[in-house]
């Protein structure tokens, strides 16, 4: 695709996620990041100044943003003129996130979210690009709804993004799941930071996270839904139990899923699943988009 620029700002942009933001997009061939806001207790500071003695990436901090000034992110028209748009990175209570995302959008700044609450707002597409692309039509009907130029657009619970993928591509060349069996194990970065006590994750495993079943359960279900008059409709062909599991890993969710084919189904060998997921590319591929992965499902052949 054509080469682009936008100016991009994060906001909750102290907090792991903020962080995390501002680590992948270093280098971004698009995206340049101009403006950072975070809580009153930042803004008026340097960002390394403000994430002094808890920058908690790999890497080093990028340079470009050592020395912009953290702004208060309740101030919403100080973006204003900064930045195209915002990844919205939060980590307070939901209705404080809807308030302040909402704000955003009403100035004009669209907004896209890692936060969980605008996920279920019936007007606002959660997205995972590989599977539901087509999701962002509800955009424009989202702009009428509300009066307004900009938008907010969400992702999914972080954990459910991986094994959903493999799932849709199945589904999408003619096997429909109908159930998933889900046990995850989740590690300590999802609860962000300073995240879950010493205490409870050294030497255990924690058999439950707030909130987080309900969500595994019922996101897939508006993701892998249609847009019919205006609204979205979730799709009911398919029944999903979760159960989740905090563990003593620092980065990465692993997922043991278990699916059954909808009645009737032909099922397809072991080796056809694999072609399957072999083959699998999505419009993020197809446009080859920056940072777009080659191939969205991998398989290990190990045992």
């Amino acid at each position: 695709m054509e080469a682009r620029h936008y100016k991009v700002g994060i906001l909750g942009a102290t907090g792991m996620v903020g962080q995390n933001y501002i680590r992948l997009l270093e280098g971004h061939p698009w995206f340049e990041v101009t403006y950072l806001a975070a809580s009153p207790s930042s803004a008026g500071k340097t960002y390394a100044e403000a994430v002094d003695g808890r920058w908690h990436m790999s890497s080093e901090m990028p340079k470009g943003v050592r020395d912009l000034v953290v702004q208060d992110v309740n101030m919403v028209e100080k973006a204003v003129g900064q930045c195209d748009f915002v990844f919205s990175a939060f980590e307070v209570d939901k209705e404080t996130v809807q308030k302040l995302e909402d704000a955003y959008a009403d100035a004009g700044i669209s907004v896209v979210s890692n936060a969980s609450a605008h996920r279920h707002t019936a007007d606002v597409p959660m997205l995972i690009p590989e599977i539901n692309p087509d999701h962002l039509e509800m955009l424009e009907i989202q702009k009428k709804n509300h009066n307004r130029e900009a938008f907010v657009a969400v992702k999914p619970n972080c954990s459910l993004q991986s094994y959903l993928t493999p799932i849709h591509a199945l589904r999408a060349a003619g096997y429909p799941v109908d159930r998933m069996i889900i046990t995850t194990l989740q590690a300590t970065s999802g609860a962000g930071y300073p995240g879950v006590s010493s205490m409870d994750i050294v030497d255990n495993v924690v058999p439950y996270i707030g909130g987080e079943e309900e969500k595994s359960e019922k996101e897939p279900l508006k993701i892998l839904g249609q847009i019919k008059d205006g609204v979205f409709v979730d799709d009911d062909s398919i029944t999903i139990a979760a159960h989740c599991n905090r563990v003593p890993v620092v980065d990465g969710h692993l997922a043991c899923v278990s699916f059954s084919f909808a009645e009737g189904t032909q099922k397809p060998s072991q080796d056809e699943i694999l072609k399957i997921w072999d083959e699998f590319k999505g419009v993020p591929q197809e446009l080859n988009l920056p940072f777009a992965p080659e191939k969205p499902i991998h398989y290990r052949e190990e045992d």
